[in-house]
């Protein structure tokens, strides 16, 4: 069996398998979706449906005021049919937007917030499995409220089901160790059934 792929492999391992043969059979603005068939000396012919994303990493902030709270988006995901609670999060608009300059948006216009300085401290793939979607998550300090913060989140309020809760970064914490966060693709969100809100 020839080592050859149709994408590069890890280099300094041999491909377990080949690919033969990749049609698209779904395509649109956020990803692609293709049909492959492999061959491997090990089980013989397959194939695979393979999720390619479009636009580059998804990009989520994980945004802290200087009062220990952290502003969360809730919104209905289709997909699930659930609402969850999720950290602002989003893909470019276009090919030259940088992840960095994503996060500042997405924080913007779902939050309401600027950010005076953003650390990436992730990049993971969501599910090699099937997909080749990367995430990039921020940590944004030094908040301030943005001009359009009241008009912004009051429309997609309205519009897009979507509201703004607060979060203290010790509730986050003690929920996560009671399993009740979960991610939530692409946004890393939290589904929103039975989490305890502080009241101050």
């Amino acid at each position: 069996m020839s080592n050859e792929t149709y994408r590069r492999f890890d280099p300094w391992r041999t491909a377990p398998v080949k690919e033969e043969v990749r049609k698209q059979i779904v395509a649109s603005h956020y990803f692609n979706v293709d049909h492959v068939a492999f061959n491997s000396s090990e089980v013989g012919h397959f194939e695979r449906y393979l999720v390619q994303e479009n636009g580059g990493d998804t990009v989520g902030v994980l945004a802290v005021t200087e009062d220990g709270q952290i502003p969360l988006v809730e919104q209905y995901r289709i997909p699930t049919h659930r609402w969850t609670l999720e950290i602002p999060a989003g893909h470019a608009l276009s090919p030259d937007e940088r992840p960095l300059d994503v996060a500042a948006r997405k924080l913007r216009e779902e939050a309401g917030f600027e950010a005076e300085r953003f650390s990436q401290f992730s990049r993971f793939i969501n599910t090699p499995s099937f997909s080749n979607q990367h995430t990039a998550l921020f940590l944004a300090t030094g908040l301030t409220p943005s001009d359009r913060v009241a008009s912004s989140v009051r429309k997609r309020h309205v519009r897009k089901c979507v509201s703004f809760r607060w979060m203290r970064h010790t509730t986050w914490s003690s929920t996560a160790r009671l399993s009740t966060l979960r991610p939530s693709s692409p946004s890393c969100g939290c589904t929103a059934g039975r989490t305890i809100w502080p009241k101050d």
